[in-house]
């Protein structure tokens, strides 16, 4: 297994024009337990499994930056019990994988409102940022709580406040800097997995121009294997912004 991954990393890193932001909406963790006769629990449980594995895998291959949409403000509205569980997830995890994230030079972010989330996972966070704010591998962005009308509409309302006498100037830099991302590339490719195609509130300005890529996959399957061929069907797409074909090649 070892081997395979290996020779998975090695074809990544060999690609000439490997996104430097990957952004993932992470779906189909109930479905998957549906289908296993479990709990709904029992996928979230599976799902952090994925995200241990695909978060090592990018590391290996030199990516920059790799969001997941880990909880949405929607998200509050599920039965009680699963919030509750994902909760307890979300602190768990972010202490029992800080000494990996450490080893493997990984930093860490959160995106979203953040205050909005329980007490201890707000300092389950803090602690684990604070403890990897020095490393300079992967950047690894957690949206939490997050709403990408909540952010832009947050924005908004921050950048009119603080330029009130210049509000006619104002552009797309420098509304950037009020976005939860404002030190963040946007992503080059947003994938989806479970077979649903829609951003659901994620990234919404960041993603104007992403390449996406959906797969029927439900998340707790999602291999390092399909991660690759995500890329690959990247690799192959020509990104114009706007442009025509024979301006990007100058033919």
């Amino acid at each position: 297994m070892k081997k395979e991954l290996d020779a998975l990393a090695e074809e990544a890193r060999s690609i000439k024009n490997l996104p430097v932001h990957i952004a993932i909406i992470m779906d189909g963790n109930g479905r998957w337990a549906k289908r296993h006769n479990l709990p709904r629990t029992e996928g979230h449980k599976e799902g952090v499994k994925t995200v241990k594995r695909i978060v090592r895998f990018a590391g290996k291959i030199g990516l920059k930056y790799l969001t997941l949409y880990t909880f949405s403000k929607e998200n509050w509205r599920r039965p009680r019990y699963e919030v509750k569980e994902l909760m307890r997830l979300l602190r768990e995890s972010a202490l029992k994988e800080a000494a990996e994230l450490e080893k493997n030079n990984v930093r860490l972010l959160v995106i979203g409102n953040i205050e909005g989330l329980p007490l201890a996972q707000r300092k389950a966070l803090l602690y684990t940022i604070n403890r990897l704010k020095n490393n300079t591998g992967l950047t690894l962005i957690l949206a939490l709580n997050y709403s990408g009308r909540e952010e832009i509409l947050e924005a908004a309302k921050k950048l009119a406040s603080e330029n009130t006498e210049n509000i006619r100037k104002i552009d797309t830099e420098q509304f950037k800097k009020y976005l939860y991302t404002k030190d963040i590339p946007d992503p080059d490719l947003i994938i989806r997995t479970s077979g649903e195609m829609r951003l659901s509130n994620f990234l919404l300005y960041q993603g104007a121009y992403s390449e996406l890529f959906f797969t029927p996959t439900l998340w707790p399957d999602f291999t390092e294997e399909e991660l690759l061929q995500a890329i690959r069907s990247y690799s192959r797409r020509q990104r114009r912004f706007g442009m025509t074909e024979e301006q990007i090649t100058g033919e």
